[in-house]
């Protein structure tokens, strides 16, 4: 019935109801093509054609089917396939109708609501809003948020730092302060007195942790893929940040895999030492096992990243048993050797003496923190492998946060372990005890040991090798079996630079898949059912061991760190500018996040930056700011809707809005064009002229009317906006392309002229071509011409009419070079297909001899006609080249507020106009008195010119062959009523009510003579001028036919070098004050 579903149909919600979508023909099974659509007729009618006329063929019209609602319908019910991006890899694309199909009743022809970009595969660059499938048909792997993000964040984090330095840390840093004065340690002392040593490793979780709560924020603001950190920056501030940070991110983890590898063969070199087993000597034996050990871990990762997945858990599992071996340990009695070396069981004592600092050998809190940080890098290692996460908007904040805490709380579980049990300095001689009876008094740096019975006091005056400030082993010495903490130290460095070396390929391949360096293309391809980087691991394999064979890293660690520190900046500002934008886009389904606290994590990460090494920092930025702004000046023809982009929008409404509660002055004016082109390329010199005046510094919107009914110019105007606008940018013309379908040029234009623009930002002068063609025309199209004029007046628009003897227009030669492309190219792809024929071995006679039939014959135009062409465009493109030397030629006849004067001043500003100077001329008595008058004029409104002339016989009559000229130009349009007789004369009149009358050439007798006698004066003075200016007449409106009014503007500029006739709107455009 009406209000219920239809019988035997399937409720939305049923296996039959989703089966049936899935057959449905309008949905699209391979993402970048059109679907296709069956022909489907449920009244058993004939299918029409786009105008909804039976033809007879076969057309394609979208179906419709049983909607919830109980009927037949072409609309759809909200669908996630509808707003999948084209290549989609997680599920296939559909249309929805579009707006025209359902307002049209179907008989419009379907077409994609998408465009699909040429090339689509899927990667990175199409950035797609679709979930990742839950069955995974190919065989991909995919990991979870605990092995594929907590794992690998908390092995990069944890690293030789945990075992080598971390007691340094505390032993230079203490872990609170003391009051030496009162000698009290109180509760309220250590809440109110921070611990330096805690200060170090509190500082550096709040880096990480305010950075990952703004990366969880942009990882879940639509679906990640893969590239890490570099997609999120990229997707979030745009290509230039993101292309410039993703660069210097894979090469910092290139050189991380370095520096960890160099780190754990140190530890071997080491070990052979204390063995007395040196292969060559300690430098060649880093190396040599430094390459060797990056050999081995390069064939982990090109196994796979499951191998490479299994790896860390093992990895992660000896890291465990060594952290938990150094808790223990510290609880075992200490046996003598170790009191030696400064180890004691808790005590409360030692534990009191390591909490001031005691900075030593020029360390500061600042170099320190700068020593320990490093540390604390790591967390976007789960990041980086973001496209192999099953759910990466899950995994990563849950995993990456919680890897902050975990690792955070062990550094600071250990360190104060550690400071609990160890002094700073020990000598390790197990005679250094004092005898038992022996009335010693304990005071100075080592009451602790000295009330343990221990002597320590040497170390006051020389410097000792034991003891946490001394001695780097101390993890090994604490531990209960020193051999696992060794056994650890390999894990971290191993798993680190296992880590870097996944990190690095990954995000490099994501970063060339979007083409953002179009030299880097080639490590875009992955190999097997994980797209896995081969090539990208090769690069990062030759980087890790170009900096192995050097085996010096302490000059480039500094710069690695701030490389990492520089992303997480980034990240924290990516964050902050999206929300404050305020894009409607921007809805993180992670809530746990504040702009002002990413705003903070930003510049605490710049703040420390500087802090671990000050040339390291000004070297990253510079290497940013560079990459920076190659990207801006390449332009990468991406689209990613950065909130850059957001921001700029904001930017931009309230500027306009701010010039609105500004009122217009005279010395800002500058020209905001109009300009009448149709479609951009058609009308080149127009353009070129138009972008001369406005430049980067005023509005220039290009403008089309699509003359016809609305139901057929629709289609042409809404697929010409992105067209046109997209060819303007290409050819780096600042100009916005503006359509409108109206059923007359003059009505299209009126719509123009006072819609057009926003606030301040408004046209003020139009633009068009002379119409060339106006004697042979029909009555309309001249009327309408002449009607666009008379409205640019009505509307107070400063009006512009160019003028080229071989006129204006190239668009059917434009039209002709395309159709020679498109036939050039469907023969190359014949031939293409002919040749992929013969490769097979099948016989190609049948397919050659129809490539005459299927390739079309462009028939050859006459020479008479390629001379014309090739005439048209040259001087189409003249303004597009430098200007020789030359003159601009103004004549000022009429003054109109300075527009016709200001225009011709600002081209010689510009670099095409710059060898061309301006002389001016004007009307006026014999004499000097004119031409000092108007100097004086021109020297208060700082324009400078060559010359100045007075045409002081302007008023004479024309001569006789301009005059008849003249005539022959408008007898067609005549009435000639004078010499018939009075009724033939009114029927005449009402019958061509657009002729030009006697009474009309009799009223307007001096200005048409004037008209030809300024012709006659241009050719005299002006015909080797690089550019004509002259003030345009004005036919009073309803006084003036409108062929006569054509007739003045033809013959005033007719057989003259390029002119443009100017008329303001008579408001000041120029100023003397200041």
């Amino acid at each position: 019935g009406p209000g219920g579903y239809k019988a035997g149909v399937a409720e939305p919600t049923s296996p039959v109801f989703t089966a049936s979508l899935m057959e449905n023909e309008a949905y699209d099974r391979i993402g970048d093509e059109p679907p296709n659509y069956e022909e489907t007729s449920f009244s058993g009618g004939t299918t029409s054609n786009g105008n909804g006329t039976s033809n007879g063929e076969h057309r394609a019209v979208r179906p419709s089917v049983v909607s919830a609602f109980g009927h037949d319908t072409l609309d759809r019910v909200p669908n996630i396939d509808f707003y999948r991006n084209a290549g989609s890899v997680s599920g296939n694309r559909a249309v929805r109708p579009s707006l025209q199909e359902l307002h049209d009743n179907g008989r419009i022809s379907v077409t994609n609501t998408v465009e699909d970009r040429e090339g689509s595969d899927g990667t990175p660059s199409d950035d797609v809003e679709s979930v990742i499938p839950l069955d995974n048909k190919d065989g991909t792997v995919r990991f979870g948020w605990i092995k594929g993000v907590l794992v690998r964040c908390m092995l990069n984090i944890w690293g030789v730092m945990l075992f080598i330095r971390l007691s340094w840390v505390f032993g230079q840093a203490g872990w609170g302060k003391y009051n030496t004065e009162t000698s009290l340690w109180s509760i309220t002392n250590v809440f109110c007195v921070l611990g330096l040593g805690i200060v170090v490793i509190a500082l550096s979780c709040v880096v990480t942790t305010v950075t990952g709560l703004s990366m969880s924020a942009i990882c879940t603001n639509g679906v990640v893929r893969g590239g890490g950190a570099y997609y999120l920056i990229s997707r979030s501030l745009g290509p230039e940040f993101g292309g410039s940070i993703g660069l210097i991110f894979a090469f910092a983890n290139a050189v991380a895999v370095a520096m960890y590898v160099v780190g754990f063969a140190e530890t071997v070199v080491d070990l052979l030492k204390e063995n007395n087993a040196i292969m060559i000597d300690e430098l060649n034996d880093i190396r040599i096992i430094g390459c060797i050990s990056v050999v081995l871990l390069l064939g982990i990762s090109v196994a796979g990243m499951e191998w490479e997945a299994k790896a860390q858990i093992g990895l992660l599992i000896i890291l465990l048993v060594a952290i938990v071996n150094v808790f223990v340990g510290t609880g075992i009695p200490a046996s003598t050797d170790k009191k030696s070396k400064g180890f004691f069981n808790y005590d409360a004592k030692i534990f009191m003496e390591n909490l001031p600092p005691d900075f030593r050998d020029g360390e500061t809190f600042f170099s320190v923190f700068a020593i320990f940080f490093p540390a604390a890098t790591g967390i976007l290692a789960g990041a980086n492998i973001s496209g192999d996460l099953k759910d990466p908007q899950d995994a990563l904040p849950k995993g990456t946060l919680l890897a902050i805490l975990i690792t955070g709380v062990t550094y600071l579980g250990v360190a104060l372990c550690v400071s609990a049990t160890v002094v700073r300095d020990a000598t390790g001689n197990i005679n250094d005890t004092i005898a038992t009876g022996m009335d010693m008094f304990c005071n100075g740096s080592n009451t602790a040991a000295c009330e343990q019975g221990w002597n320590f006091s040497s170390c006051d005056v020389s410097s000792c090798k034991f003891g946490s400030m001394n001695n780097f082993q101390v993890m090994t010495m604490v531990s209960g079996f020193g051999p696992l903490i060794t056994a650890g130290t390999f894990s971290a460095t191993l798993s680190s630079a296992l880590a870097s070396l996944v990190s690095a390929p990954k995000v490099f391949q994501a970063l060339c898949k979007d083409n953002i360096y179009t030299a880097l293309k080639f490590f875009a391809k992955g190999h097997g059912k994980n797209n896995e980087p081969i090539r990208g691991y090769v690069l990062t394999f030759i980087i890790a061991v170009a900096f192995i064979i050097i085996a010096d890293l302490n000059v480039i660690a500094p710069i690695i760190s701030n490389f990492f520190l520089a992303s997480y900046a980034l990240i924290n500002f990516s964050c902050f500018h999206a929300s404050y934008a305020k894009s409607p886009g921007w809805r993180p389904a992670y809530r746990y996040y504040n702009m002002w606290l990413s705003l903070f994590g930003a510049v605490l990460c710049c703040g420390v930056m500087f802090v671990i090494n000050w040339w390291a920092a000004l070297l990253t930025y510079a290497i940013e700011i560079f990459l920076y702004v190659y990207v801006t000046v390449k332009k990468p023809n991406v689209n990613w809707g950065s909130s850059t982009q957001a921001v700029t929008f904001v930017s931009a409404v309230n500027n306009a809005l701010s010039l609105t509660g500004v009122e217009d002055h005279v010395k800002n004016f500058r020209p905001q064009c109009m300009v009448l082109t149709g479609a951009p390329k058609n009308r080149p010199a127009l353009l070129d002229l138009a972008h001369c005046f406005t430049k980067n510094y005023g509005l220039c919107l290009t403008c089309e009317v699509f003359v016809g009914p609305r139901t057929e110019t629709l289609t042409d105007v809404n697929a010409g906006m992105e067209k046109n606008q997209m060819w303007l940018n290409k050819k780096k013309r600042k100009a916005f392309y503006a359509a409108v379908a109206c059923d007359s040029f003059r009505q299209g234009t009126e719509n123009l002229m006072q819609a057009s623009g926003l606030g301040r930002l408004k046209p003020n002068i139009l633009m068009m071509g002379f119409k060339k063609d106006w004697r042979t025309a029909d009555t309309a199209g001249v009327q309408s011409y002449v009607g666009v004029l008379h409205d640019a007046f009505d509307f107070e628009y400063g009006t512009v009419v160019l003028r080229m003897n071989q006129g204006l227009d190239v668009s059917h030669i434009i039209k002709a070079q395309e159709e020679m492309e498109r036939e050039a190219q469907e023969q190359k792809d014949l031939e293409k297909e002919e040749l992929a024929e013969e490769n097979k071995g099948k016989s190609i006679f049948r397919k050659s001899r129809n490539l005459s039939t299927q390739a079309s014959v462009t028939t050859p135009q006459s020479p008479q006609v390629v001379v014309v062409n090739e005439r048209l465009v040259s001087n189409s493109t003249q303004f597009q080249r430098k200007q020789g030397k030359g003159t601009i030629d103004v004549w000022w006849m009429f003054d109109d507020g300075g527009l016709t004067l200001l225009l011709p001043y600002i081209l010689t500003t510009r670099k095409k106009f710059k060898d061309c100077k301006m002389r001016i001329f004007i009307a006026g008595q014999p004499g000097r008195v004119e031409q000092d008058r108007m100097k004086s004029l021109l020297e208060k409104f700082r324009i400078k010119y060559a010359d100045i002339h007075v045409i002081d016989d302007i008023t004479q009559n024309p001569n006789s062959n301009s005059w008849k000229m003249f005539e022959d130009m408008i007898e067609p349009f005549r009435l000639h009523e004078g010499s018939k007789s009075t009724t033939l004369a009114e029927a005449l009149r009402k019958d061509n009510p657009w002729k030009i009358s006697d009474a009309e050439l009799d009223t307007f007798e001096e200005k048409t003579n004037l008209q030809v006698r300024l012709n006659e004066l241009l050719q005299e003075n002006s015909r080797a001028a690089n550019l004509i200016i002259v003030s345009m007449p004005i036919a009073r409106l309803g006084s003036v036919s409108d062929h006569l009014y054509m007739a003045w503007l033809d013959i005033l500029t007719k057989n003259l070098p390029p002119t443009m006739l100017i008329r303001g709107n008579h408001k000041s455009v120029l100023t003397f004050y200041s």
